[in-house]
This record gives C-alpha cells, structure tokens and sequence, in this order.
C-alpha cells in the first residue's frame, strides 16, 4: 500500500517497536517515568530551551500552551487560517475562553505583521486585553525564513505579548533550512513539536519553554486529560523518532519534489505548488479527478481527493519508486 494522504499514516518500524518495547516506565503522574523525562530533557534540549511537556497530541500541547500564557477573556492573535485557529476544534475558546483575533497572511505566506500590529488591543475594559501571538513554520509545508520570527518577536516584545510557534512540523524547517531545530525555535517562549508528522511515532508531541510557563501547561494538562501513567511504552517511540528520523527528512523532500515534477509533467494535472513534504496537485476537472480516485483504490493507493484537488504527503514509509507508481496511475487514469 502507498498511503499519501498525510505524514501522520506511518506505523512504527521493528526498530521504534523494540525501542518501545525496551523503553523503562513509571507513573508519569507522579513524575517518575524515566523514558518520559529522558524524551522531554532530550526535545527541550534539541530546541534550545530549559523545559519540556510530553502530550498526547499537538492540538492539546497547542491548548495548554495557550493557556498557559493566558486568562480567561484574554486574546490571542493567530493566522486567520491557521491550525490553531480552523483546525484544532475551538478548543482555545471553548475550554480556555481565550479569544482568537485572526490576523492576515501576505502573498509569500508569512503573517501580516502590520495587520497584527493595528489589531492588538489598547488597555481599555472594552477589549479583551491582547496576551499572545502564535505563529506556525511550516504552514502547507512552507518554510518561512527566520528574520520572520525575529520580526513576530520584536512585535511582540514592543507590545508586551507572549511568542508560540506551532511547529508541528519545524523538523522539516530545520532540515529544508538546514539550520538545528534550536535555531528554527529560538525566538519563541514556547514551541510544540509534533513526533507523529514526519517522524513516524505512533503517539505524542512536546511541548518547550520556560519552566513557568511548562508548569502551568502541565497543570492544564491534568485537567485536559491528558495526564498518563506508564506513558514510557509511548515517549520511547518518541526518543527513537527524534535521534533517527530527522535528518532523513530530506528524502520526504526529494520525493516530493521528484512527484511533483512527475505529476506536473501530466495533461491535464497542474501542481501549484510543491513545498517540503507536501504536493499540492489540481486535476482539469471533477471528473478526471474520480477517475484518478478509482484507480487509485483500484490499486491500493490511498490519495486524499476532494473535488479537482488533492495533497498528497511523502514520509518514511514511502520510497522514490513509489512516486514513479503514484505518477505512473495518474497518467494512466487520466489517457
């Protein structure tokens, strides 16, 4: 099977499964899981800051990250299409009550700083005061060059915010920037990572920060749920992902790249865009896009189709013949 439908579909290798198997645990509740702490130290580490939150997902390491760097009826500022904004459920309004104010993207893709600028909120009991700007790098793949965060954090020091990066994929930034993933995180007070989007975990992301700032996130985390107990079974796959499977990332980036231009070179197909491990493809119309869906599930390729569009996402558990078989069933489909 040649699953494209996103970096999250991998399943852990023999080698991640023993490690696994192999790893140490306690009752991370109570802080003694040896494996769990070893994974936090080891990722706070990597990004260059003090302390580490091991979570079950990136949508709650982004929560508690959020709300550990604001009250209820604070605001933060956030992409206006942005995953902590459209895809993670509300959950920062809902269960935090902390309000989103959407800021703008430029043409290149970056965070319209200007517009984040002119929407912060004066001290008035009018407004919900502003406590926070988050940004994501990489955002559809797109890596985004450093002298933006060094921008969104002088922004946000002039006017007395926090600074989160969602980087659930700044392993890719790193390597595609070929700069250490600390680099990548520096500007920011806090940054999750996800272990399960490229690095082919099964389970988890971490959260990185201050200690302040991680004590109160594992606080929210308790009541989020998400506090585990033998959570060492879960953070040895994570130990494993982050000491093998980063550099390899610029295969994922190769393969994307040689699909893309395998796709691009297709009638009727146009690629408008191929960034890291992400492709992002456009078919003529509905209809060859169906066609293309059949014999995909004919051939037991998983693609995510919806309407003329797809994304397709390379990962360690495809190779570089598959994209010649991904683009060899296009081209098929399609004449």
């Amino acid at each position: 099977m040649i699953d494209l439908r996103s970096d999250t579909v991998t399943r852990p290798s023999p080698e991640m499964m023993a490690a696994m198997i192999e790893s140490p645990v306690g009752d991370d509740v109570w802080g003694d899981d040896p494996t769990v702490t070893e994974l936090e130290a080891e990722v706070a580490g990597l990004l260059g800051k003090e302390s580490a939150m091991f979570a079950p997902s990136g949508t709650q390491a982004n929560l508690c990250a959020l709300m550990a760097h604001c009250q209820r009826g604070d605001e933060y500022l956030v992409g206006e299409s942005a995953h902590t904004y459209r895809y993670e459920a509300g959950g920062a309004a809902v269960l935090g009550s902390i309000q989103p104010q959407p800021v703008h993207y430029l043409a290149d893709g970056t965070m319209d700083l200007d517009h984040a600028a002119s929407v912060i909120k004066p001290d008035d009991a009018h407004f919900a005061p502003s406590r926070l700007l988050t940004l994501e790098n990489t955002k559809d793949g797109q890596v985004f060059p450093l002298s933006h965060h060094q921008d969104a954090a002088t922004l946000a020091s002039t006017h007395g915010l926090g600074l989160h990066l969602d980087g659930a994929r700044l392993w890719n930034a790193a390597v595609a920037l070929e700069v250490s993933p600390a680099t990548v995180a520096e500007a920011f007070d806090t940054v999750s990572v996800c272990l399960s989007k490229g690095l082919g975990a099964p389970v988890g992301s971490v959260l990185v920060g201050p200690p302040a700032l991680i004590n109160k996130a594992r606080r929210w985390r308790k009541m989020l749920g998400g506090g585990m107990r033998q959570a060492g079974l879960l953070a040895g796959a994570g130990l494993f992902a982050v000491r093998n499977n980063v550099s390899r990332m610029k295969d994922d980036h190769a393969n994307a790249a040689k699909l893309a231009a395998g796709l691009n070179s297709i009638d009727g197909v146009n690629v408008p865009g191929q960034n890291t491990n992400m492709v992002f493809v456009e078919f003529a119309t509905e209809a060859d896009a169906a066609r293309v869906a059949e014999a995909a599930d004919k051939a037991n390729i998983r693609l995510a189709i919806n309407g003329r569009s797809s994304r397709m996402v390379t990962h360690l558990d495809v190779s570089s013949d598959d994209m010649d078989t991904v683009v060899n069933l296009v081209q098929s489909a399609l004449n």
